[in-house]
């Protein structure tokens, strides 16, 4: 029971660090998650999880790599072969000697082994940490081709130097020799095995589909056990690298799949989309994790070294720029190198290296693996030499390498997504932006009485992902264009705030009636500038405060309807009034400000829409007619997209990911449940 407590606190923290960061979009969703796991720590101090080695790579390493080799982009990454291969292999190689090195020097009661296990863990990158920095500014591609490229390999090669380093801290011997010869059994077997197991597991999967199991949602979940699969079976079975087989499963997974099952489209999206989840917990508890541990190792390192905080945080931002000098020396001199010989087109520059250094953030496996050191060494009496100190100082250069980047990435790279802007390209997200604009004006343009009230809900739908767009796009340009949305509401509802004076004054409302549309008016805007609970208890009041109504009235409804229907008839009223204000001063106002002002304006004529009286039609006309604006919308947004790439305003890969939206939006519209 406690277990399963556990588990359901941690689903709840997810879903509230997601909620968190979706107010805070200029910082990452991995440093908010680190945040909220260390608030939950001092707040709860009882929140403690302790998962052996095994359990944690299984759980987490095995499905997070399993999906890296799943989407490998081959042409792309076989082009950048030279920087990735000596990326993965090379550099987590010079990292770990050098600074395992380091951090022996820094800290001499970390014996060298373990000193190596901890630079060994810190030399994966993690580009799902990075994505959410990657949004604040144009990192170039080709730096992000190779983070993702060289991933999909460091993670295995980090993690494998890391149990060698672990199990020399253990045993307390290491042998050179021995350990290239069971590196070379464990890797090269582990790669057999993720063939073999991969290609037996998709013969499987074939053959129960031509038996006559096509059920999508049961080869759904196989695929999604295929990787604890292959890793139980590399690591307990053959005692090879389960890490190296899951990487290898999930490449020959994705070639067989592309080869043999472009049809399954309903199978392929569920995938998808239920590996889209799995993806979010793991990434999320894995950071969730690292803040539960940042106090609680903290601690334990300031009684085990009888030091203070600032030495903690010194030792840790000093292995951190050390990691990242590495990495950024390696980054130049490679690049150079590799265009004397002619094999780059482009001359390295500082600040090419300084943002492909700043990009190698470390995250979810690095965490995966530090939580996974043991307890004792191998006599099982003496702790392991300084665990805890090793765990915080992992958490700390994780939290280094994630601030560092959200901080500096967005100065180095905005001044290219300007350039690339006044181009005529488009990013994606203004791609995007725009094929939702020409769906809304096409709504428009078909609007009538019957299909009125359907046409509003589907252009709310898409204002709202347009919205979020924005939020994503720009944070700052979003929080300024909320302010100017806000004062263009706060004048237009002073409009109709006049017009209920003026009725007043005329003596055609009485007092009830009087107070009770300006307590309205003055609820909406109060609304504008509370929190979600504060909404809530204004909605609280406006409800009562109908209720305290009817109950007045209870005694003769005629009275009270003919209440209603005036109350409606002068909202109507107040509606006319501001968007005729609005109207006149939009063709007034710099072309800047109009889209504001065309917001502003469709909310009032929503609201107006709610209050006429129009004719309603059945639930199996209004099904069809939602169905046919769906279908027109569709077809207006694919014709977009292909206008925007004959024009060049988007790149080719840009013009797929955009048609997987369209595709998504449509296939999510059509869907029926069927039992």
């Amino acid at each position: 029971m406690n277990l399963l407590i556990l588990i359901i606190l941690l689903m709840l923290s997810l879903l509230l660090s997601n909620i968190l960061g979706h107010y805070l979009p200029f910082i990452p969703m991995a440093l908010v998650q680190v945040g909220f796991g260390i608030i939950l720590a001092i707040l709860v101090p009882s929140f403690n999880i302790q998962l052996e080695s095994e359990w944690f790579l299984l759980l987490f390493v095995a499905p997070l790599l399993y999906n890296d080799g799943r989407n490998f982009p081959r042409e792309e990454l076989w082009n950048m072969r030279g920087f990735i291969l000596s990326n993965a292999i090379v550099l987590v190689i010079i990292t770990t000697l050098l600074g395992g090195l380091f951090i022996h020097w820094l800290i001499p009661s970390i014996p060298y082994a373990a000193a190596f296990a901890l630079a060994a863990i810190l030399s994966p990158t993690d580009p799902v940490a990075v994505n959410g920095i990657a949004k604040r500014g144009q990192i170039p591609e080709r730096i992000l081709s190779v983070v993702r490229g060289e991933s999909l390999i460091n993670d295995a090669s980090g993690l494998v130097a890391f149990k060698f380093a672990v199990a020399a801290a253990v045993s307390g011997y290491f042998s050179l020799k021995s350990a290239v010869l069971e590196f070379s059994y464990t890797f090269i077997l582990g790669a057999i095995l993720g063939l073999a197991v991969s290609i037996v597991l998709s013969q499987i999967r074939f053959w129960l589909r031509r038996s006559g199991i096509r059920d999508t949602v049961f080869h759904t979940l196989f695929q999604l056990v295929s990787p604890f699969i292959i890793y139980l079976i590399a690591e307990d079975l053959f005692h090879a690298s389960g890490v190296i087989a899951v990487v290898i499963g999930g490449i020959v997974h994705s070639l067989m799949n592309a080869k043999t099952e472009p049809m399954l489209a309903e199978e392929q999206m569920l995938t998808e989309n239920t590996w889209s989840i799995v993806l979010f917990i793991l990434n999320g508890l894995v950071f969730l994790l690292l803040g539960l541990n940042i106090p609680d190792s903290m601690v334990n390192s300031l009684s085990d070294r009888h030091t203070n905080n600032w030495i903690l945080i010194f030792d840790a931002v000093a292995i951190g720029f050390v990691i990242l000098g590495v990495r950024f020396i390696w980054s130049y001199t490679f690049a150079l190198f590799q265009f004397r010989l002619g094999r780059g087109q482009i001359h390295p520059t500082l600040k090419t290296s300084l943002i492909s250094s700043l990009v190698g953030v470390r995250g979810a496996v690095t965490m995966a693996g530090i939580l996974s050191l043991p307890y004792f060494i191998q006599d099982g009496t003496e702790p392991f030499p300084e665990r805890s100190l090793i765990i915080f100082l992992a958490s700390a250069v994780i939290l280094f390498t994630l601030i560092t980047a959200t901080i500096f990435l967005p100065i180095l790279t905005d001044k290219d997504e300007r350039v690339e802007l006044a181009q005529g390209q488009y990013s994606f997200n203004r791609a995007k932006m725009q094929v939702l604009l020409k769906s809304v004006k096409s709504l428009r343009t078909s609007m009538n009485d019957e299909n009125r009230r359907i046409t509003y809900e589907l252009i709310d739908e898409l204002q709202q992902m347009f919205r979020q767009l924005q939020l994503e796009a720009n944070a700052e340009q979003s929080d300024k264009q909320k302010q100017e949305l806000s004062k263009l509401r706060e004048r237009a509802i002073t409009i109709e705030r006049k017009h209920i004076e003026a009725l007043y004054n005329e003596q055609q409302l009485d007092d009830d009636l009087y107070t009770n549309l300006l307590s309205t008016i003055e609820d909406r805007l109060n609304r504008q500038e509370t929190n979600m609970l504060m909404s809530f208890f204004i909605t609280l009041r406006q409800v009562m405060r109908m209720w305290i109504m009817t109950r007045k009235n209870d005694t003769d409804k005629t009275q009270f309807y003919s209440y209603i229907r005036m109350r409606q008839d002068i909202r109507r009223q107040c509606y006319l009034k501001a968007l005729h204000f609005l109207k006149e001063e939009r063709d007034t106002v710099e072309p800047r400000k109009r889209p504001l002002y065309v917001i502003v304006i469709y909310e009032y004529e929503k609201a107006y829409e709610k209050l006429r009286k129009v004719e309603t039609v059945d639930s199996a006309r209004e099904e069809e007619i939602r169905e046919e604006l769906h279908l027109q919308v569709m077809e207006v947004q694919r014709g977009e997209i292909h206008h925007m790439y004959e024009e060049g305003k988007i790149s080719r890969e840009q013009e797929k990911e955009l048609r997987r939206f369209v595709n998504y939006i449509e296939s999510v519209s059509l869907y029926e449940y069927v039992d």
